[in-house]
């Protein structure tokens, strides 16, 4: 583990500090966990609203005469179908069909922005470099001056209006838009996000993140608006079953295995890396697949915890679990046999050399409450 001493730490580290935050390594840098706690901040989101600082991630521009080509050859989603002015879900995968990572592609009116995962940003920038031959693309890392914050749950339209104006409060589900935050903060609003919740991702310049972090929380204190960190963040996006790279999806697992099939476009009407190997692996369909469980006896699973079936076989491990502050459960995910990814399964989570019985549920395990 990278020692302190080496790890980044975005523009927002003395407000996380100030605030009592635990830090912790999350993907080099160091980062808040938790403020008041995780559960609390968990409801908070969920009844409220909370600000979460993800500068940490990376991002990407895409521009020039052949942007959009571009990301069609690399993307698994129809980026010709995501008007300017909205954004999207997409995967870049391997010609294997491995995911080298989930992605977010906004369409601005001067080009693509693209965010990735923070532990992947430098893996990713190679990849869609090593890409990029006979593209008219003039592709920019911009992760190390670009912060990002997610300001999410029931209570983030009414904020938002506060600090932007309506307009960008009205925003549809995945639209985005340039706009003044705070009145003269220069900035990027979307409507996505990552907790199943309602909510908006603000990108600015970083030497505009403190002011407009503060000024957020300023402005919504009396909604209830709370600072969140990567637990809550966790344990949100685990409730509404938004995979985890490194857990859900990996260089080893391919998108039908992860569920998620529904972002690759087939028949988008051009090329794309792993293309012909998706086309093969849909039609003949996978021998693992993602799955849901609730544990039915005492115990709770965590990620790496080994997975056995009904007759006690080793089927795979767990990819995350943990108790859901939202229903009360306690819950899990992991890639299992395609035959027990049926709802109604049962199968074991090895806890502390214990098997303790569980059962396949639907997913996601909480629905999510987006404003569409």
């Amino acid at each position: 583990m990278s020692t302190s001493a080496t790890l980044k730490r975005t523009p927002l580290f003395d407000q996380h500090v100030a605030l009592g935050a635990r830090m912790v390594e999350f993907g080099g840098w160091e980062m808040p966990v938790q403020y008041s706690g995780i559960v609390d901040e968990h409801n908070a989101v969920r009844g409220a609203a909370g600000l979460f600082d993800i500068s940490h991630m990376g991002e990407f521009e895409v521009k020039g005469p052949d942007a959009l080509a571009f990301l069609q050859h690399v993307c698994t989603q129809d980026i010709a179908a995501i008007g300017e002015g909205m954004a999207n879900y997409s995967l870049l995968c391997r010609p294997d069909g491995g995911i080298v990572d989930d992605i977010f592609v906004y369409n601005l009116p001067d080009g693509y922005l693209v965010v990735v995962n923070a532990s992947n940003i430098d893996k990713d920038f190679a990849w869609m470099l090593d890409n990029l031959h006979g593209f008219n693309v003039e592709l920019t890392n911009i992760s190390d001056h670009a912060s990002m914050l997610a300001l999410q749950g029931p209570a983030a339209e009414g904020i938002l209006a506060q600090a932007a104006g309506p307009a960008l409060a009205a925003l549809p589900f995945h639209g985005v838009a340039t706009g003044m935050l705070l009145g003269d903060i220069p900035g990027i609003v979307a409507r996505t996000g990552y907790t199943g919740e309602d909510g908006f991702e603000l990108f600015i310049d970083d030497n505009n993140a403190a002011r407009l972090w503060d000024g957020l929380l300023a402005l919504g204190r009396a909604a209830g608006l709370k600072p969140a960190g990567l637990g809550a963040r966790d344990s949100l996006r685990f409730e509404a079953c938004l995979p985890l790279y490194g857990h859900e999806i990996a260089d080893d697992i391919n998108p039908y295995e992860a569920k998620l099939g529904w972002a690759v476009k087939l028949d988008k009407g051009s090329d794309f890396v792993g293309r012909a190997t998706l086309a093969q692996i849909k039609q003949q369909g996978v021998a693992r697949k993602l799955a849901g469980f609730e544990l039915t006896e005492r115990g709770i699973a965590r990620g790496g915890y080994e997975l056995r079936d009904a007759a006690g076989v080793h089927i795979g491990e767990v990819s995350t679990g943990m108790p859901a502050p939202s229903l009360g459960k306690n819950l899990g995910l992991g890639l299992v046999p395609a035959a027990l990814a049926t709802e109604g399964s049962e199968l074991s989570v090895v806890v502390r050399d214990r098997p303790v019985r569980a059962r396949v549920v639907k997913t996601p395990f909480y629905k999510p409450r987006y404003k569409k």
